[in-house]
């Protein structure tokens, strides 16, 4: 009996230690671009970014792990930053909101806004975020975090609409509302998950835009929401359990909002069948039943075609950061050579593509409890900078006008070895090391 008992455990034990990866070794990550003086700016303000990401030593190594903590804890002793919620009325009678936050650390030369766009049916109260802007405000940056309509419970839907994967005016109205309160501020824009989607597709858009922004980061997008799909549809990896959660989440927002959502008029007038979305057991279905008739597609392809943002990277002119891991269970690795591609094929674009760290986890540091600031805070703060920057006139030249990109000449040894990949058309490919 003991040694059948014996035998139980081991396999036990090899199931847990494969599930947590404990074999597993830091790894730097590996950037992606063509655009070299762009990336050195970065790594100059940020030289971390060039060395090995150390996940927590028993727990870190597994990207379910650190999605599934990230979702169900959130941060270590997570503050509460203070701000001020704004509410705006939009044209269609909806109610926004975003939350304010002035900076509590030494000021800027530069006035600097961060807008945040948050993952799906997250908000400002989301606890990555309150880290995140906490720290940022530390650094010495506004932050705005919008709310998407109808994931605060405090706030009353006021129309027959909530978010979307791709409708970026509610964003878009942020910004602008910014930027009549703070006309003079630089603005970057950040986005996580769904909330990275939306603001590179809001950058990729043929609409009028602030010649404030300077730049924007994109963490854990899929960027095609159909191929996207086609992996949350299947079990391998528990992916179709991550499905499974972000339907129900999606669901509970409309049902919890059925007065205005699901009234008899908004069922005549798009021919809803409140069981069919009830019943939804994948987004495919709930898409089907609901999201793609409100917004007048004639198929969920279609919807998530509009949606996705790799279908607006040919008319992005900012300069932007993309970060990935490639053991996020929501967005695998196979949905990542679109992004290596297009930052390979265009100026002042990079990404930053992870071995470790899930769906917005990035925990660091620590055995089994983790630093209370996640690589992930680090890191934007860093390229908040080195946008900032690579955006500023460099050191040394005379025209006043000019944004080019460079490093300090007398400085070179701040930049740090990172393995960096390089495309440009005339070289097929170098690799630094």
């Amino acid at each position: 009996m003991s040694t059948v008992l014996l035998a139980v455990i081991a396999v036990i034990l090899c199931v847990l230690f494969r599930i947590l990866n404990v074999n597993s070794q830091p790894h730097k990550p590996v950037i992606y671009g063509r655009d070299r003086n762009f990336i050195e700016n970065i790594l100059f303000i940020a030289p971390f970014l060039s060395e090995p990401y150390i996940p927590t030593r028993l727990w870190g190594f597994s990207g379910h792990v650190q999605t599934i903590l990230h979702s169900l804890i959130g941060r270590v002793r997570c503050p509460w930053p203070i701000g001020g919620r704004i509410s705006l009325v939009l044209p269609d009678r909806s109610t926004l909101t975003y939350d304010l936050y002035e900076p509590v650390g030494s000021q800027h030369e530069d006035d600097v806004t961060v807008a945040i766009c948050p993952g799906i049916g997250n908000t400002s109260e989301s606890v990555y975020i309150r880290t995140y802007v906490h720290y940022s405000q530390c650094h010495g940056y506004r932050c705005a975090v919008l709310n998407h309509i109808g994931a605060l419970n405090s706030v009353p839907v006021t129309s027959a609409r909530i978010f979307s994967y791709g409708h970026t005016d509610d964003f878009s109205y942020m910004v602008d509302n910014l930027m009549e309160r703070f006309p003079n501020t630089k603005l970057v824009l950040v986005g996580f998950s769904l909330g990275g989607n939306l603001i590179t597709k809001y950058l990729g858009e043929e609409r009028k835009r602030p010649k404030n922004i300077i730049g924007g980061i994109s963490i854990c997008q899929g960027y095609n929401a159909i191929d996207t799909m086609v992996y949350l549809l299947q079990w391998q990896n528990f992916r179709r359990f991550y499905l499974y959660i972000m339907t129900d989440n999606y669901r509970n927002i409309i049902t919890r909002h059925k007065r205005s959502l699901l009234s008899q008029e908004m069922k005549s007038r798009y021919s809803l069948d409140e069981n069919m979305i009830v019943s939804a057991g994948t987004l495919p279905d709930l898409d089907e039943a609901y999201s793609r008739k409100v917004h007048g597609f004639e198929s969920v392809t279609d919807l998530y075609k509009w949606s996705s943002s790799a279908f607006y990277f040919h008319n992005i002119k900012t300069p932007m950061i993309f970060i990935n891991a490639r053991d996020d269970p929501i967005v695998p690795e196979p949905l990542l050579p679109t992004i290596r591609e297009f930052v390979s094929s265009t100026d002042k674009a990079m990404f930053l593509e992870l071995a470790h760290g899930g769906h917005l986890g990035f925990y660091e540091g620590g055995l089994i409890y983790a630093n209370p600031v996640t690589w992930l805070d680090r890191a934007l703060v860093g390229l908040v900078g080195g946008l900032l920057m690579a955006h500023n006139k460099c050191p040394g030249k005379d025209s006043e006008a000019t944004n080019d990109f460079c490093i300090p000449e007398d400085e070179p040894d701040l930049i740090k070895p990172a393995t960096i990949i390089y495309r440009d058309p005339l070289e097929k490919q170098t690799q630094k090391s």
